[in-house]
């Protein structure tokens, strides 16, 4: 316990860690205060944010960078996950899916661009295994592709369409799951010599005890899973009062929210040079939400929706996804960044941010 007692004493932003008990005391004495609880929810999540990053840096230390990241991106997504269950279990399909997209957007953009301009300003050129880049986004390319499937198989006759879209969809998402599965067999196990990291980063402080990091893993993601559905619960409520739209709030604000405790890792490893762990949390957490936390939200919503969901996406967001996963195919091709790609990542990801904020996807959802 000393080094987690230390590692509080020393950083500022984990002086931040007693909101995590006020959001939870004032959602159980005010749960209509909408705009305080999405306040305290914002100050909470930081704190919480930067004490997985060093627990998970710790793991990492033990296992490598492309098991430690995908790792984090794998405990980053559960709160996701737990986000979108109670959104499944309402029936806001709509939520649900703006929030898949919204994630794989960010992932893919956000947290690799600002990972390659944080890195690339400490750095001149950074270098990194570009197979492990190149993996996930050809797994976001297929899973892009079985966006489109349901949308096309939909419009052909919308009377039995619909019908027609959700087998499409149950059938999609066990194909995604068993891509997914076999990816991972393929880049830990079969091929793993081919995802080793580059070894050139800086060290950091002494790693934690193994017991200890993953203890405070599993503790830090599920206050981070409460303090996050907390959040959702408040968010479209405070929407209103900072004048902001529900699309760009499900696709924009609770993506980035979302994925906080997966981007403080992935910042500081760039910062450290160590982009294989940035490059492995970015892409890694996006290709696991496209390939397998959205069948495995589709397979749930036999058993706790309304209704079955499909993986029928209105046609902005298939946009978006595709032109993400195009990007970051081209992208890490080269195995090599600088801070001017990071800026280019970032603008595109601000492109989409500004069209959802005028442009509600609402408008443009099926029938």
């Amino acid at each position: 316990m000393k080094p987690l007692v230390d590692a509080v004493r020393h950083n500022p932003i984990l002086w931040m860690l007693p909101f995590v008990p006020v959001v939870l005391i004032v959602q159980a004495v005010a749960p209509a205060a909408h705009t305080l609880l999405f306040v305290l929810a914002v100050l909470a999540i930081v704190p919480l944010a930067a004490l997985l990053s060093q627990a998970t840096e710790s793991v990492a230390e033990k296992t490598g960078d492309a098991i430690g990241g995908l790792l984090n991106a794998t405990l980053g997504n559960l709160t996701e996950m737990i986000i979108a269950l109670a959104a499944l279990h309402a029936g806001q399909y709509m939520l649900v899916k703006a929030s898949i997209a919204g994630a794989i957007v960010t992932n893919s953009l956000f947290m690799l661009g600002t990972s390659f301009l944080l890195g690339g300003l400490r750095f001149h050129v950074q270098e990194y295994n570009r197979a492990g880049g190149r993996l996930h986004a050809g797994l976001l390319l297929m899973a892009a592709i079985a966006l489109l499937s349901p949308s096309a198989v939909a419009e052909l006759d919308w009377a039995q369409g619909e019908a027609m879209a959700d087998k499409l969809s149950l059938g999609l998402a066990i194909l995604l799951i068993v891509a997914y599965g076999l990816g991972l067999l393929f880049s830990l196990k079969t091929h793993k010599e081919l995802f080793a990291s580059e070894n050139h980063g800086e060290k950091g402080e002494a790693p934690w005890p193994i017991g200890l990091a993953v203890g405070t893993l599993v503790v830090v993601t599920v206050f981070v899973a409460l303090v996050s559905e907390i959040f959702v619960e408040s968010v479209q409520q405070a929407a209103g009062a900072f004048g902001m739209s529900p699309a760009f709030v499900g696709f924009i604000i609770v993506a980035i929210v979302g994925a906080a405790a997966e981007m403080a890792v992935a910042f500081s490893a760039a910062r450290k040079n160590r982009l294989d762990m940035s490059v492995s949390i970015a892409l890694g957490s996006a290709s696991q939400i496209a390939l397998f936390v959205a069948p495995v939200l589709v397979l749930l919503s036999y058993v706790i929706g309304p209704k079955p969901m499909d993986l029928q996406f209105w046609p902005g967001a298939v946009t978006m996804v595709i032109i993400s996963a195009m990007l970051a195919a081209f992208i890490t091709n080269s195995g090599r960044s600088a801070w001017f790609i990071g800026v280019l990542l970032l603008c595109i990801y601000m492109i989409f941010a500004m069209t959802l904020y005028m442009i509600p996807p609402d408008a443009h959802r099926p029938a």
